[in-house]
């Protein structure tokens, strides 16, 4: 991976719990409560500490296990804000919550450029990748009033159509599918022959994915919620990032890319979805599926604690 002179890796003890005061969240499967933008989560401890951390997807909080700030919230904290702390200097509160809002799909946009750049090779495409990183990693660095007037989705646009020629170039000769922005909820893809496939913002919720050869297949946004990995080879994939594998299902024996964790909760036992059968007669089970945040660029809230 290139070096971007950017940390884009969380590192919640540098940061004051931003991403669990900024966003708003929704009771949901991800979400066990509702919380407006800019208040505080009520499990967030006075040390900027998670207070039920160990015990999030068991207290209905899988959505903080999943999200990522790619890195934005210590930059902002300690680099943006000069390390004061919301609590102590409320009238940088709302701008350093605005500026979270900029600052974290900028990071992203790093992370993505930063991958693209270590698959592509010397040429003009790679030297307008290099400059595209070059100039988000610009965008981060200003004021809290420069990064309120950065048009992040301009941003995003640009860098976009320079990723989507990386992952055509990187997968130049594969006769991959091309699902990008496909539903697939609930799909049995286990013969869909997806090496190489576009997969570019699909939406793979509760898909079956359990042996599948995902080789060169691009992953950029791909929601796997509660996606069956099980045995899956994702170790040659493009542009798939962490928190996409926690919040998806798999095992021992699933491939991952070397610079990649295997999720905790991938070792527990996954109870098969019950059946219309079972159902009717009141059995219990669960179907195993852990919820995420959203793709990249989406509006997830929560924050996992190393």
């Amino acid at each position: 991976m290139a070096d971007t002179g950017h940390e884009l890796a969380a590192d919640c003890s540098r940061c004051f719990g931003i991403c669990c005061v900024a966003p708003a969240f929704a009771a949901s499967a991800d979400f066990a409560i509702d919380k407006p933008a800019g208040r505080p989560c009520p499990n967030l401890g006075p040390d900027s500490r998670c207070g039920i951390h160990r015990d999030l997807r068991q207290r209905g909080f899988p959505g903080c296990t999943v999200f990522d700030c790619f890195g934005a919230g210590q930059h902002l904290a300690q680099g943006t804000f000069g390390g004061r702390d919301w609590r102590e200097d409320p009238a940088t509160a709302r701008r350093m919550f605005d500026s979270f809002a900029v600052m974290r799909p900028l990071h992203e946009l790093l992370w993505y450029l930063t991958e693209a750049l270590a698959l592509t090779p010397a040429g003009p495409l790679r030297d307008d990748l290099a400059a595209a990183l070059a100039q988000t990693a610009r965008l981060t660095e200003g004021t809290p009033d420069e990064l309120l007037a950065v048009d992040v989705d301009a941003q995003r646009d640009r860098v976009n159509r320079l990723l989507s020629q990386a992952s055509e170039q990187a997968r130049a000769g594969r006769s991959g599918v091309d699902r990008r922005g496909a539903v697939l909820i609930g799909a049995d893809l286990r013969r869909a022959g997806l090496s190489g496939a576009n997969l570019r913002g699909a939406c793979l919720i509760g898909a079956d994915l359990r042996g599948v050869d995902l080789g060169a297949a691009d992953l950029t946004g791909a929601d796997l919620r509660g996606a069956d990995l099980r045995g899956a080879d994702l170790g040659r994939c493009l542009f798939v990032h962490q928190s996409q594998l926690d919040a998806a299902r798999g095992d021992q024996r699933t491939v991952l890319p070397p610079r990649l964790r295997r999720p905790a909760h991938w070792s527990l036992a996954i109870t098969p979805a019950r059946s219309p059968a079972d159902a009717s007669s009141g059995g219990r089970s669960s179907g195993g599926r852990s919820s995420a945040g959203r793709p990249p660029h989406g509006r997830s809230a929560g924050r996992r604690r190393r």
